[in-house]
């Protein structure tokens, strides 16, 4: 291989990061994985430091000095993380630092090949987004974990506990779900009240966020299983943007450069696997019945997203 015949696409989340390396005819050379990369979520420190493990793994075996561009979507990134990985790609021995993208066009790019189209993405934060020849064009949500990402793997979470410490407090009996919520946080130290239970289950939460977001695997479980209380949270999860109080994309009439009928790409993307199973078909089937006639071939699952990310940047580097 000559130099400048690679690429680096980088997809890190707050769930997880993956980072894949691709020659320029899209043949995957390396692929690495590590936990969550958002500095948002995890500080940048730490968000830095897996994307450096999983792009230490992709790199593997292969001469970094031969990587002539890399993308890297970076959910909750900010303008000042940009020189962190600039830092850490120099540290990496690769020659440039990469182009810093939100994780939304990545996750597009995993999921359709066509320039236009609409992406819902229920990963631990959630956002639908449309896209114009592959540039963003409109997104709603991805607001993230306080104030909005409705129906994400950490939304699903949060109203997990929160259904499960409010039972508790009522002293209701419990089902499937509440038994995994109080397993997750208590393990076998139970008691001496449901009260009290409920009020670890929250001093467990308040001070480790990131324990909520491994709920949305119970609730889909549950709902699987037939619980009431996780049926209802699934179903929620999946409900139409607007009822989550957001607006949802606003639909616009076909034009010059828009989605018309034979460039209409769709796409689901998630890197939390059990948000997606527990939002599951309802929210693929709400959103084929809210834009069926749209969405050329219906909503399909996205691929891995380092692949996504690398795609993109092929796609810049041989397009005319």
């Amino acid at each position: 291989m000559e130099r400048g015949d690679m690429v680096v696409g980088v997809d890190a989340g707050a769930t997880s990061t993956r980072v894949a390396v691709h020659a320029l005819d899209g043949g995957r050379l390396g692929y690495g994985t590590a936990g969550g990369g958002n500095p948002s979520a995890h500080g940048a420190q730490a968000a830095s430091a897996a994307i450096g493990a999983a792009l230490t793994r992709a790199l593997e075996g292969l001469d970094p000095s031969r990587v002539s561009r890399s993308v890297a979507g970076v959910a909750g990134n900010s303008l000042t993380f940009g020189a962190v990985l600039d830092k850490l790609w120099a540290d990496h021995g690769l020659p440039l630092g990469p182009l810093l993208m939100n994780d939304v066009p990545i996750a597009y790019a995993a999921g359709s090949a066509e320039p236009s189209g609409t992406l819902l993405l229920s990963g631990t934060g959630a956002v639908a987004a449309r896209f114009t020849a592959r540039a963003l064009d409109e997104m709603s949500d991805g607001l993230g974990w306080l104030l909005g990402d409705a129906g994400s793997g950490f939304w699903i979470g949060r109203a997990a506990a929160k259904a499960v410490v409010h039972a508790l407090d009522r002293g209701e009996p419990g089902g499937l779900l509440s038994d995994l919520v109080v397993a997750h946080f208590l393990g076998d130290d139970r008691g001496p009240t449901p009260r009290r239970e409920a009020e670890r289950i929250v001093r467990l939460a308040m001070a480790d966020r990131t324990t909520l977001g491994p709920l949305a695997g119970m609730v889909s479980r549950a709902a699987a299983e037939g619980d009431p209380m996780a049926s209802e949270i699934a179903e929620r999860a999946a409900a139409p943007p607007g009822r989550h109080g957001g607006q949802g994309l606003r639909r616009r009439p076909d034009r010059a450069g828009g989605l018309g009928p034979d460039q209409r790409g769709a796409g689901t993307a998630g890197r939390t696997e059990a948000a997606g199973a527990a939002v599951g078909g309802e929210g693929r089937r709400r959103a084929r019945r809210r834009g069926s006639g749209r969405l050329a071939g219906g909503a399909r699952p996205a691929a891995r997203g380092g692949g996504g990310a690398a795609a993109s940047r092929l796609h810049r580097l041989i397009s005319p």
